[in-house]
């Protein structure tokens, strides 16, 4: 949305139904034929996707995010289950009325190819990743990230928006769990981070910060 004009957003937005929802639902499953998209207004969501019946996590989503954009767009079924992470307020729009608002608005439909561009290309840094850099320094940036687009601040540090596992944390930086375990310990026994049950928070971001900027491929 940040991309898109005032009068953009607010014609867009118009076209929908704005709901509540609870934490851990569902909006939408992967597989399902369902075609609207949701604008996120407020709160933050997982992406999700099942690889050998074991659910992974691929992104996270924050308010302002269009969701749900390929299936309307490309006919096809969901390629991902979107859950809510604690409250959340978003917009719902359906098919129809959101390709008749792309086809009379050529930029803004410019602007919705742009973020799946940028999307794809995130996702493509993370795999190089994988293979270029230790665990580490893989997940110091993914915390890097999300501490800065959804954390909290507070008294001893920054904590993530979000809960996360060392499942979800190892899917994001392309590692086994146990892999994961040891370079959160890592980064705890440097100060850089503080870990609870299922909260991460960062206490020096200028560290974790050069942490990540540091290190040279492997």
């Amino acid at each position: 949305m940040a991309r898109l004009s005032a009068e953009e957003r607010s014609g867009l937005l118009a076209l929908g139904v704005t709901r509540r929802l609870r934490p851990n639902t569902h909006l939408f499953v992967e597989g399902g034929h369902d075609t609207h998209v949701e604008v996120l207004r407020q709160g933050y969501v997982k992406v999700t996707s099942a690889a050998a019946g074991v659910s992974r996590l691929l992104a996270i989503r924050l308010p302002g995010d269009l969701i749900g954009e390929l299936a309307p767009i490309t006919g096809g079924v969901r390629t991902a289950t979107v859950t809510t992470c604690g409250a959340v307020e978003s917009t719902v729009i359906r098919k129809a009325d959101f390709l008749a608002f792309l086809a009379d608005r050529p930029r803004v439909a410019q602007q919705v190819t742009a973020t799946v561009g940028e999307r794809l290309r995130w996702a493509n840094a993370r795999r190089s990743e994988f293979i270029a850099y230790p665990v580490p320094v893989r997940l110091a940036r993914v915390l890097g990230d999300i501490a800065a687009a959804c954390g909290t601040p507070g008294r001893r540090g920054t904590r993530l928006g979000v809960q996360l596992n060392q499942a979800e944390l190892a899917a994001l930086i392309g590692a086994a769990e146990d892999t994961v375990q040891r370079a959160l310990r890592t980064l705890r026994d440097s100060g850089l981070v503080d870990t609870g049950y299922r909260t991460i928070t960062v206490l020096d971001p200028t560290g974790l910060r050069a942490l990540a900027d540091a290190a040279e491929p492997s």
